[in-house]
């Protein structure tokens, strides 16, 4: 038997496929794993396994393995990666998508409140996130789409993207998003507008981010051209990493939330917006219990005196039904 194992990253990129896709492999047994700590891991047996299964058109079995020592195994909240329950998929599985850190919070309040589930952290951005959901790989998607044309956050997409689907959607919180600019914003930027001054150098975010979409949509709005921006096609994957840039003066500005700021003291922010960040869960017979106990976690003074003790965020609508395909 094989000692080597793989993170589901490095399984991601064995296979060539998503992250998303191999926590389906997991939660639906074809791809057996197990918990490190906080890690989950593959053996290279068992990933051999589903390989030659997959090749050959079967399903992939969970091969028989000695019980781990559970002192190796740890038992830490999992927030970072899928947890299974032995050999088998564990029925409390949830992924959780998006980058904001009050997701890792949720999922730990989550988890405290039902020992029974098992949170799973996937950073995608906000449209990748609500594709994913779409087609089954998600069960909680965090998003921040603005849609320029109404000025209405989220719902807009959501209602495209999740066609058939019964869900609902409620705030997690709000927040200011802007420019990050260098240090005395030397470069005087005040507008969206001001994104078409010449000898302007962007770094922007992935294609599917918030972020992203925030940008492009205030480029149509004012009649910018991306073509005439340098650094557009530059892309960074975090709000850190874009005000990272501008700080070491490698951009004069980029688009972002208010709280990176606050982590890194050598940038300043122009806020523009306040853009809304929401949850979707879809509305099934099967997760009916942990949608009723996410609703009382986001009311939970617990859970909201820890959210409102990280700079930038404005629970005033935290836990407020926003839309329901039901009522």
């Amino acid at each position: 038997m094989s000692e080597v194992s793989y993170t589901t990253e490095e399984v991601a990129k064995l296979l060539k496929i998503s992250k998303l896709t191999v926590y389906d492999l997991i939660k639906k047994g074809d791809l057996p794993a197990y918990r490190v700590g906080k890690q989950m891991r593959v053996d290279a047996d068992d990933l051999e396994t589903y390989k030659q299964n997959a090749k050959s058109g079967g399903r992939a079995s969970a091969v028989s393995r000695p019980q781990r020592n559970q002192s190796t195994l740890g038992q830490e909240s999992t927030t970072d990666e899928l947890s299974t329950s032995g050999r088998s998929p564990h029925p409390g599985t949830l992924v959780i998508t998006g980058q904001d850190l009050s997701l890792d919070l949720l999922a730990k309040h989550l988890e405290r409140a039902n020992p029974s589930l098992r949170p799973l952290r996937s950073h995608d951005g906000s449209l990748d996130s609500l594709i994913s959901m779409y087609h089954g790989k998600s069960d909680i998607v965090s998003t921040h789409l603005l849609d320029g044309s109404s000025g209405e956050y989220n719902i807009p997409y959501i209602t495209k993207i999740l066609t058939g689907h019964s869900y609902v959607v409620v705030n997690l919180l709000q927040r200011q998003a802007g420019l990050y600019v260098q240090r005395g914003n030397p470069k005087q930027l005040q507008s969206w507008a001001d994104l078409e001054l010449p000898g302007l150098k962007l770094i922007n975010r992935e294609i599917g981010s918030g972020a992203r979409v925030l940008l492009d949509e205030q480029l149509r709005i004012h009649g910018i051209s991306r073509s005439g921006i340098e650094g557009y096609g530059d892309v960074e994957t975090s709000h850190l990493a874009v005000a990272g840039k501008v700080a070491s003066g490698q951009a004069d500005v980029g688009v972002g939330i208010e709280h990176a700021v606050s982590l890194i003291n050598t940038v300043d922010f122009v806020p523009l917006i306040k853009e809304r960040y929401d949850l979707v869960m879809l509305k099934t017979t099967s997760n009916a219990g942990w949608v009723q106990l996410l609703l009382q976690t986001l009311q939970s003074p617990e859970f909201r005196q820890e959210l409102a003790s990280i700079h930038g965020y404005d629970l005033s609508l935290t836990g407020h039904i926003l839309y329901d395909t039901e009522a």
